[in-house]
């Protein structure tokens, strides 16, 4: 008899699994951060043909104890490596069922403190079930004169040992792959099976990489209703974060929201659905405050709060005046010293956006290529130390107490500011102390320091800055620099244009251009596209860029051409950068990429190479790190190198790696973290934001129609240093030109303007104690059309809430006193 129930909630479709009984003998390997192990298993019975006395089983295992027998499920495979093996897809231990077997199992290591003599008398007083009879009541150990030691090992290793179990075996028969139910049991531990049966669409709503649909056909296994209200809000909220991703927006409206929710609900279990259904819940959310609605807005709490926040902070930055104002005369005198200290003539406007920037609590500074955002950065720093009477020499301070903070969103555009300035600087996830891998990314720690500098501006979005400004104190400055008309961030929000746009802050945006070396057409190029004109001589070749006619299917054998005709003039592989905006297609990063190993690094008679996905990865190779990996010093967007390859055979701890260069810093990679990893031929151009390369190759064709806007195309041209090849079509790339893009939907501006003009208006905090909230939703006049039908949206008459919405109609039919809940509060009270 098994101690462990057998779960049966998903059936393998198409084959049927078949199983093995046996003892373990040995684990091989077992993750440190996962489940999966890999176990040599003394096989007792099968029901498949297997000659051998043994047999290596792989799949997720709780914690397997030598000598022990388990039952596996699942199918025999053939691995191109190992041979025939097991994989099991679900498990579950063979208690012993002999007299003679329990007395082992109970006496033996697992559990100490347990000898023969007590197991044998376990034994004797509960008979051949006594595991099952003390899992069920531990009040059956009574009448065995047990010490406390005793009982308390026996009682905490059986329901340890079958707790874990239990729901390594759940999770497993609901398809989880090691690295997902670690997420899940990390998160949940010993209340994994209680959080799932009781509601699992939390694991959509809190496990990132988990979806509704994957969720909900959970939820239909366990039996709950297409109409429940917890799946209508799941649906809800994953439609509303979906819609906010796909365009960048900090909330949605009705109407979108509604159609989204009932399509997700249709394709994750067929049934259709009443948008009346829909309906009732969205308001229901708002009335419990799970989402904000306001004036026929619909918001994602997390993105209400953050921008109110964000406007907050900001009045609270800039209120905070400079003890001493820095006089004319002064600020000209340091002027003088740092021209003479960097080597620099500054201009007029440079001069004054310094001068701006040093007068100010907050300062914002805008402008595109060449206009000299990096000098003036560097001016701005060494001013500042002059006047702050701060050195610059690193050397002179222990750990991270130097005073001066600079902060970029990637970690190439970090690298780029410390090689502009010499002085240190990082990813703003690693200043803050995040790890930045999902929107879940925890409290932020105080800064500590008097100035701090954030570049690349336009790629921060409204998460990550109201995470950034809470963790500025008030005695220190801060200066954001970036050029608006980039990209956007990737996640929602348009900070940066919003908080130039507001007029609230001062600014300063730079129009002269500096930066012309070798009279270079490329900066001229972007300015132009910039107002958008596509210049006249855009298909003439010039020194530094030429624009070679092809059409889709000819992307591939041109590029391939352009490419080796690049190698042959002495680029490298690190030198040559192509960009193309979306992954998919004919002359998609993926096939460019494909194609670019193959001409930048072919494979050599005997060389190493190892596959995962669609890639074959080579030394030499140059990949894209993906996410942030602070604890290896790596960020998301960072390149690097391909130095080594170790076979499992080669490697200590009997793994394949991966050996990275970035810049020097090598890191080793295990297969488990290859989905980190791209090849970097071939990037998108919103990876490419923050860096900058000497040969950029740019093909664009009506094939990317729907990405194809003008800040892509200026973003694209921007990153180029040194040479610029344009490969394509050219009406794609007057397409560009033309296309400008559609603002995103925020209210920043209009929450920074309330909080200026001293407004009552207060938020819910992150700790969620309550405090005085705009008001939620209005019930008058509340109308959605959607395809199915014409809603009336309003609230449930519900004494309960009937005071918590005022309306003017309650008003002036004197059925509620207007300043209802105001507690004493008057119209002067805010002055």
């Amino acid at each position: 008899m098994s101690a462990a129930r057998n779960i049966d909630l998903f059936k393998t479709e198409g084959k049927q699994d078949k199983y093995i009984i046996g003892k373990v003998r040995a684990v091989f390997f077992e993750s440190n951060e996962t489940f999966y192990k890999v176990v040599q298993v003394q096989v007792s019975e099968a029901d498949f043909e297997w000659s051998n006395d043994e047999i290596v089983v792989t799949g997720n295992f709780a914690d397997l104890i030598e000598g022990n027998d388990y039952r596996f499920e699942g199918q025999l495979v053939d691995h191109p490596k190992y041979g025939q093996q097991f994989q099991a897809v679900n498990y579950q231990s063979e208690t012993p069922t002999t007299r003679g077997g329990i007395i082992a199992y109970l006496s033996g290591t697992s559990f100490q403190g347990i000898g023969l003599k007590t197991a044998t008398k376990i034994v004797d007083h509960l008979g051949t079930d006594a595991i099952q009879k003390i899992l069920a009541d531990e009040h059956s150990l009574s009448g065995l004169s047990l010490k406390k030691a005793q009982r308390q090992a026996l009682l905490e290793t059986l329901q340890s040992d079958n707790g874990m179990q239990q729901i390594i075996i759940e999770l497993n028969s609901y398809g989880f792959g090691s690295r997902m139910a670690t997420a899940i049991f990390n998160r949940y531990r010993e209340k994994t099976s209680e959080v799932i049966h009781e509601n699992p669409y939390r694991l959509a709503l809190e496990i990132n990489g988990i979806g509704f649909k994957k969720a909900d056909a959970i939820a239909a296994k366990l039996d709950f209703a297409a109409d429940s209200p917890g799946r209508i809000q799941a649906a809800i909220l994953q439609s509303m974060y979906d819609l906010c991703h796909e365009k960048g927006d900090t909330y949605t409206t009705a109407e979108p929201l509604l159609q989204q929710t009932l399509d997700l609900l249709m394709n994750s279990r067929r049934i259709s659905l009443g948008p009346d259904i829909v309906a009732d819940q969205l308001l229901q959310m708002a009335a419990d405050g799970k989402i904000v609605a306001e004036d026929n807005k619909v918001y994602l709490r997390s993105y209400f709060e953050a921008e109110w926040r964000i406007a907050e902070n900001v009045k609270r930055l800039l209120k905070l005046k400079r003890k001493e104002q820095l006089e004319d005369k002064t600020f000209n005198g340091l002027m003088v010293k740092v021209e003479n200290q960097l080597g620099i003539s500054y201009g007029e406007d440079q001069v004054e956006a310094i001068h701006q920037a040093l007068q100010t609590r907050m300062f914002l500074l805008t402008g595109g290529p060449g206009t000299g955002k990096t000098t003036i950065i560097n001016g701005l720093v060494a001013t500042f130390a002059l006047l702050n009477d701060i050195s610059l020499d690193i050397n002179e301070y222990k750990n991270d107490d130097f005073p001066i903070l600079l902060a970029a969103p990637t970690g190439r555009a970090a690298k780029k500011m410390n090689e502009a300035t010499g002085l240190p600087a990082c990813t703003i996830h690693r200043l803050l102390g995040l790890n930045g891998n999902s929107d879940d990314v925890g409290e932020p720690q105080q800064l500590d320091g008097k100035l701090l500098v954030v570049d690349e501006m336009s790629m921060v979005d409204v998460n990550l800055f109201d995470l950034l400004l809470e963790s500025v104190p008030n005695h220190m400055q801060l200066i954001l620099v970036g050029d608006k008309d980039q990209l956007p961030s990737v996640g929602p929000g348009q900070i940066f244009a919003d908080l130039l746009e507001s007029k609230l802050i001062p600014h300063k945006e730079l129009k002269m251009i500096y930066r012309q070396e070798n009279k270079s057409s490329i900066i001229p190029l972007a300015h132009s596209i910039k107002e958008g004109n596509l210049p006249a001589d855009f298909t003439t070749n010039q020194s530094d860029r030429s624009f070679i006619s092809c059409h889709s299917a000819q992307i591939l054998g041109v590029l391939e051409q352009v490419v080796a005709k690049a190698q042959q003039r002495g680029f490298s592989k690190r030198d040559i950068q192509v960009l193309a905006p979306i992954y998919r297609g004919a002359a998609g990063i993926d096939r460019l990429n494909e194609m670019l190993q193959n001409v930048l690094n072919p494979k050599k008679p005997g060389g190493k190479e190892v596959q995962f996905k669609q890639y074959n990865f080579r030394i030499g190779d140059k990949v894209l790190h993906l996410v942030n990996s602070p604890e290896d010093n790596v960020f998301n967007g960072d390149i690097g190198e391909i130095v080594g390859i170790e076979t499992a055979k080669e490697s200590k701890d009997k793994k394949e790696k991966l050996i990275i260069s970035f810049d020097g810093n090598e890191v080793s990679y295990t297969s488990k973290d290859w989905n980190k990893l791209k090849l970097a031929y071939c990037m998108s151009i919103h990876k490419s934001q923050g860096s900058e390369f000497k040969l950029v190759i740019l093909p664009l064709v009506h094939q990317y129609a729907r990405m194809l806007k003008r800040n892509l195309l200026y973003t694209a041209i921007t990153r180029a240093q040194n040479l610029l090849i344009l490969l394509g079509e050219q009406s794609a790339y007057r397409a560009c030109v033309e296309k400008v893009s559609v603002d995103r939907k925020t209210t920043i501006i209009a929450r920074l303007h309330t909080v200026f003009e001293n407004s009552p208006v207060k938020k819910e905090d992150r700790s969620g104690q309550k405090k005085e909230v705009p008001q939620l939703i209005n019930t008058e006049n509340k109308t959605v059309t959607t395809k199915q039908s014409s809603l009336d949206v309003q609230v449930k008459d519900d004494k309960t809430k009937q005071d918590t919405v005022l309306t003017l109609q309650l008003i002036t039919n004197n059925e509620v006193d207007p300043l209802i809940g105001m507690k004493g509060v008057t119209p002067y009270s805010f002055q």
